[in-house]
């Protein structure tokens, strides 16, 4: 009976020793993951593996004692985290008084960032990054996961289109990754791991996230052959740049000791806001907000990558709901299985042609048509282009994997034809005319009722459809006695589209 009171007390004593399953070796602010090279070196982020070891007695004492109870909110959470160096300079003071003086702005900002935070300090930690990090899209996008910057980088952590494909963010007619909570934060981690593997710091690689890796690397080597420093103060940066580290180093310093800057922050209790429910049919967005029982704004707050009205499973196999509302949902749709969830669909183009014309093949008023898949005044469809259309009574099957994923809409200037009479010259073939206006003896010989052989004299006028500002050029080289092609500045540049988009702003 005596060997199950010292079996108990010998498991107790090592399940005390695996307080520490990493070599004493390393911190948070030293190895943030282990970084491989592929074939095509490029880096790849290594999570750690392997069994947990204890921890020995004899090393017990120089280690930092572990926290038995969990922190009371995320806010002490991320305080927890805190690895990087403090930065210390005029130019953090100075963003720490902006953000002081506008309380309703980060109260505005923390409060948008509670539906994301728990998530991007979950991967944090997983990765043993530094938490300062979940604190930066405060200063990318003020946790707007809708915000587009002039350069058109968009979404909570700013991707631009090109960094976004890099990193496998997909961008479609129907979604665009870079918007997405969980796969931009994956992303963005990705490529943070992937600058401070290059740089070995993260102040660095923060410049970098900005700034570009070349920029910064160019920047370090014209130090190192000046013989100055090569720390994030001492480099020749861009202002946006100089500001970005100072700026988190401030929101830092206020999430450190919110009272000493008179800075309200909201509880952000420490468990998951939201999880993923899986999508298997085509559903349109309103009737997911509504069997999820939330309003339409917050469910497209926690899915801020979806373009259209409808969710296609092919693309979007799982959406992200509040942990409440997950089993809600999957109880509604169940008792809304029989009725037809998705009232929209994906046709794609056979053939270049007008708004007009795609229309009447799908059976759509053309100004809704343009409206839902934002087509420009005057440009025709391009071939291959992927549009939303309603989803006919008929149709029962969900749209395919190939289309979902890799939709596009392009366009191309509507060519307006216009009648032009020019005259032939000495000698010149039905076939030599229309080759000087670009046209094809077909179209000359059957614009004038002639057969394809017809012999032309000398200043015999022929009727010709051209694009407008070619048949404007044509007509004056008529008078001048000049071929157009002669006369390439009579020609005006075309109007810009009124239906081009403008850009927005980063907030």
């Amino acid at each position: 009976m005596r060997t199950i009171p010292i079996l108990c007390l010998a498991a107790t004593l090592w399940l005390a020793g695996c307080a520490s399953t990493a070599p004493d070796s390393t911190s948070p602010e030293q190895t943030p993951a282990t970084a491989t090279r592929t074939a095509a070196g490029e880096h790849k982020a290594v999570q750690p593996t392997g069994a947990m070891q204890p921890l020995a007695a004899a090393r017990a004492g120089s280690q930092a004692v572990a926290h038995l109870e969990p922190p009371a909110d995320l806010w002490e959470r991320i305080r927890r985290g805190f690895a990087m160096p403090n930065l210390e300079s005029d130019l953090v003071r100075d963003r720490e008084q902006w953000y002081a003086t506008r309380p309703d702005y980060m109260l505005r900002m923390t409060e948008r960032s509670r539906k994301y935070l728990f998530h991007i300090v979950e991967e944090l930690e997983r990765r043993n990054m530094p938490t300062e990090l979940a604190l930066l899209p405060f200063i990318e996008s003020a946790f707007n996961p809708q915000a587009v910057s002039s350069a058109k980088a968009a979404g909570m952590w700013q991707f631009m289109p090109a960094t976004g494909k890099y990193f496998e963010l997909k961008q479609n007619v129907f979604r665009d990754d870079r918007r997405d909570v969980l796969e931009s934060t994956r992303a963005a981690l990705d490529y943070l791991q992937k600058l401070y593997g290059m740089f070995g710091d993260w102040h660095l690689a923060l410049a970098a996230y900005n700034w570009g890796e070349g920029s910064v690397g160019r920047a370090l080597s014209k130090n190192q052959r000046a013989g100055l420093g090569l720390s994030y103060p001492e480099l020749n940066m861009p202002m946006e740049t100089r500001f970005y580290v100072p700026k988190l180093q401030a929101v830092k310093n206020i999430i450190a000791q919110p009272e000493a800057f008179n800075a309200k922050l909201p509880l952000i209790e420490n468990h998951p806001y939201f999880q993923t429910v899986d999508i298997t049919r085509d559903i349109d967005v309103a009737l997911a907000a509504r069997l999820a029982e939330i309003k339409l704004e917050d469910f497209k707050a926690l899915n801020p990558s979806l373009h259209r009205p409808v969710i296609l499973a092919a693309g979007t196999p799982q959406i992200l709901l509040p942990w409440d509302n997950a089993a809600i949902f999957q109880r509604n749709l169940e008792a809304h299985s029989s009725h037809r969830l998705a009232s929209w669909t994906a046709w794609v183009a056979p053939t270049t042609m007008k708004a007009a014309e795609a229309a009447r093949r799908v059976g759509m008023d053309e100004d809704e048509l343009r409206s839902i898949n934002n087509i420009p005044p005057r440009m025709m469809i391009k071939a291959g282009s992927t549009l939303l259309v309603p989803r006919s009574d008929r149709a029962d099957a969900d749209v395919a994997e190939h289309v979902a994923d890799n939709g596009q809409l392009a366009f191309t200037p509507e060519v307006v034809l216009r009648r032009t009479v020019v005259r032939a010259r000495r000698g010149e073939s039905l076939a030599a005319l229309a080759g000087r206006y670009g046209v094809s003896a077909a179209s000359v010989a059957g614009w004038n009722k002639l057969g394809a052989s017809a012999a032309l004299k000398k200043g015999q006028t022929l009727v010709m459809y051209l694009p407008a500002p070619a048949g404007r050029a044509a007509a004056r080289s008529r008078v001048a006695g000049k071929p157009a092609a002669a006369a390439p500045s009579a020609a005006k540049p075309a109007r810009r589209s009124a239906g081009v988009p403008t850009r927005k702003t980063r907030r």
